[in-house]
């Protein structure tokens, strides 16, 4: 994907907060050890999404509420671009052949993650919180390691 088309969306939102989340939950000790997991995500990660957000919001011409709607749509669009490197991929198109590389399947999921925060992100000031919260939960469910017998 280019510069040119970041996953991000059309430009602003409707942040109701457009500075740091300031959140510093972390995922739950005991979910986190289950998948070896490191107890909270990089706060800069976070920072670096704030800025996006930021920027967006200062580029965009549409309303908030649309934006907002816009950038909840755009992962939709990145997860066909998914689906499309995918089938690239393996080839599956004969029309195309092997159009795509795995490296361009984890390149296109990298940004259905990184919209996916941003959209998050352009809901919630919170979303470290929310998204860490999520995590945890997602987590434990992962069935402890069996009881010897």
């Amino acid at each position: 994907m280019s510069a040119a088309a970041a996953p991000f969306g059309s430009g602003a939102s409707g942040a109701s907060d457009s500075g740091p989340s300031g959140a510093s939950g972390s995922v739950a000790p005991d979910a986190s050890a289950a998948l070896g997991a490191p107890a909270a995500l990089d706060g800069a990660l976070w920072e670096t999404v704030d800025g996006l957000v930021r920027w967006l919001d200062r580029e965009s011409p549409l309303p908030p509420e649309q934006e907002r709607l816009l950038r909840i749509l755009k992962l939709s669009e990145e997860a066909g671009e998914v689906a499309q490197a995918v089938i690239g991929a393996v080839g599956q198109n004969p029309r195309k052949g092997h159009s795509h590389t795995w490296d361009d399947v984890h390149s296109e999921l990298c940004d259905v993650i990184v919209t996916a925060m941003v959209a998050l992100r352009t809901l919630t000031p919170d979303a470290q919180r929310v998204f860490e919260g999520n995590l945890a939960r997602v987590a434990g469910r992962v069935p402890g390691p069996s009881a010897p017998a």
